[in-house]
Formats: structure tokens, sequence, C-alpha cells
């Protein structure tokens, strides 16, 4: 696990659009896994600063998102389908037929589970994950107690993750309670994974990551065994380690 110091969000921003705007020039039809929330908003500033500079092109690129809610429609402004195609997807010229987020309005909600696993495989797998770390350890929405066999699959969401993202909902009885996410095993299959943390709120979650137990109450801590991950975390996150 590399971890790699940054001053703030900005500059932990930078370096993960470098890393990205590297690899799609080394490979055009690079197979992108985004993220949602606050923490990639800055990296995606940076993706559409550098594509309207003219220094990257996502035309051949292929994205899959960790998540969706479990009964949001994709135009409400909610849905992470609605919030990549206004942080991302509207302001880059990626076509829209390549980018693929789980759909949580369909009847068969396993069956979407079973076809999401089935595209990524048909795509050769995922070459960067992007990733947050939530502050029970969860990656995408495997919440602790998630088996590090997980494929994608329904979840109940936890009550800190409920209350976490209460901040984009009206109230906390808004925020659904089931998502859709990559399993644990999916994201594990990336070629290479990027976590990026940002805060002092952060700053035990992190230190946990790196030097705590491998543990299911911690799915974050399965990345240590991962042979391709960087962390870029800025000096309120890493302020206790």
């Amino acid at each position: 696990m590399e971890i790699i110091k940054v001053k703030d969000y900005q500059e932990m921003s930078n370096e993960a659009c470098s890393l990205i705007v590297e690899n799609i020039k080394e490979k055009p039809k690079s197979v992108l896994g985004l993220a949602t929330g606050s923490t990639p908003e800055g990296l995606y500033q940076q993706l559409i600063r550098k594509y309207q500079q003219k220094e990257v092109s996502f035309q051949q690129a292929l994205t899959f998102n960790l998540d969706e809610y479990v009964g949001i429609t994709i135009d409400d402004p909610n849905s992470y389908y609605y919030f990549m195609n206004e942080k991302l997807f509207n302001h880059i010229d990626i076509q829209k037929s390549n980018t693929y987020i789980p759909n949580g309005m369909v009847d068969n909600l396993d069956k979407e589970c079973h076809d999401y696993e089935q595209l990524i495989r048909h795509a050769k797998y995922i070459d960067i994950q992007l990733l947050g770390l939530g502050l029970n350890g969860h990656i995408g929405f495997n919440e602790p107690g998630t088996s590090f066999s997980s494929r994608t699959h329904i979840v109940d969401l936890d009550e800190s993750t409920r209350k976490a993202n209460a901040r984009f909902f009206d109230s906390l009885n808004e925020v659904p309670t089931k998502a859709i996410t990559m399993g644990i095993d999916t994201i594990m299959e990336s070629k290479k994974i990027v976590l990026l943390v940002s805060g002092e709120k952060k700053a035990d979650a992190v230190t946990r990551l790196v030097n705590g137990a491998v543990s299911e109450e911690f799915p974050a801590s399965i990345l240590q065994k991962h042979n391709n991950v960087i962390v870029i975390a800025d000096e309120a996150a890493l302020k206790k380690m």
C-alpha cells in the first residue's frame, strides 16, 4: 500500500487526476471505477478542466460506478446517475453508452446485480477503481460485517452512513435504506485501487485502514491484501499516523 501525503483536498484531487489522465493516455480504452459523494468532486472538476484544455479524451473509456440507491429514479437529483452526469459525464466527451451505473429501480434487483457483474467481466475488469473511506470503514456501500467474498449485491445501509448522507436530502427520512453496491471481491479484482481521504474526521479511519487488523468489521482493511493500492490523503486525515 503506497501512501501519498498531500497538503489539502485540492492537492489530493490534483494527484488523483494525474493518475487517471496518465492511465488514459497509456490506455485510451481504460476501464474506470468511479465513486460519488463529496470526496471525488474536486477530482471530477480537474478531469473536466484537463478535457477542456485538450489534455485528455474519454472517447474510448468505459466507466463503472460503485453503487446506486434503491428506489430513487435516475432523474432524482439525489441519484448517483444524476450526480455523475452533473458532476462529470455531461462535461467531457465520454460516450454515455460506455457509462454504467446500477439501476436501483428495476423489479428484479438480484438480476441487476448479476448483470452488472457480467458487464464488468466483459470489460476485462477495472483498471483504476476510485474509492472513498467511510467513517466506519465502508467502501462502496459495503458496511461492516460484509463478507470479503461478496459480489455486487443489495445492502441495508448502516444508520451512520444514512446520517452521513442525509446532508444531501431534505431529511434523514428521505435517505434510502437500501442500495446496490459492487461487492468487496469485485472491488478487489480491480487492477489498481486509488483511495482518496481528506479531512480530520477521517483520521481514525485511515489509521485503522493502514495499521489495523484485516477484519470484515472494517471492510476497507481488506485493501491491505491488494498488491496495487495508492492512498492519497491530506495532512488532516493523516494527523494520527
